[in-house]
């Protein structure tokens, strides 16, 4: 499936306070003309000019973020992100609903059905008809903009989520890795993200 050409320009729909055990954030709705548009940020602090704000690009996993599932280490990172922002002196976190690297929940329980089979990650999203990575990251781009962002320390060991970002008008400053420890049962999640996907990862 290929991916979309153009972006609408987003709108913020919602903007409210959200005190975290992280720290307090402002959370804010984005929507975009189109209805699979749409974003949620979770910024702390201020955005200010010529300030590079530290920023992790989370997508969503029904699986990982609500049911703690050890497959991935999604929740694993979005609380790093939570922390690490929330320490920061400017912080978002852009939470996008692309589950299942883009494929949506029920083709990635299609995929999960395939790799208790024996396949891997990728593997499974491809015999699926997907990509191994379906994400795209220009609605999230225009999002930042829109939020007043145009430069980033990116949280991430995705290189595709940058290059995507800069070839949207965001400059990544810096990448600043997002690998909390490993358990025994996501290591061969991240060993195909690594070795298929090309995600940066140290020691895995």
């Amino acid at each position: 499936m290929a991916r979309k050409n153009k972006s609408s320009k987003p709108r913020i729909v919602a903007r409210a306070e959200l005190p975290t055990q992280y720290g307090k954030f402002t959370i804010i709705g984005i929507e975009g003309a189109k209805p699979t548009e749409s974003a949620v940020a979770l910024q702390h602090g201020q955005v200010k000019r010529g300030v590079a704000p530290l920023v992790r690009i989370h997508s969503q996993c029904l699986t990982g973020d609500v049911f703690h599932s050890e497959r991935c280490d999604c929740r694993a990172q979005l609380e790093m992100a939570l922390r690490q922002t929330g320490r920061a002196r400017s912080g978002i976190v852009i939470y996008l609903p692309q589950e299942g690297r883009g494929i949506g929940l029920m083709n990635k329980l299609k995929a999960y059905e395939l790799q208790d089979r024996g396949m891997d990650t990728v593997d499974a999203n491809r015999k699926l008809g997907f990509e191994a990575d379906h994400r795209d990251y220009r609605f999230c781009a225009e999002a930042l903009k829109l939020l007043g962002v145009r430069a980033v320390r990116l949280m991430s060991n995705n290189p595709d989520k940058a290059q995507q970002l800069e070839k949207s008008g965001v400059q990544v400053v810096e990448r600043v890795p997002c690998q909390p420890p490993t358990t025994h049962r996501s290591r061969r999640y991240l060993l195909t993200k690594k070795m298929k996907l090309g995600h940066l990862l140290e020691g895995i």
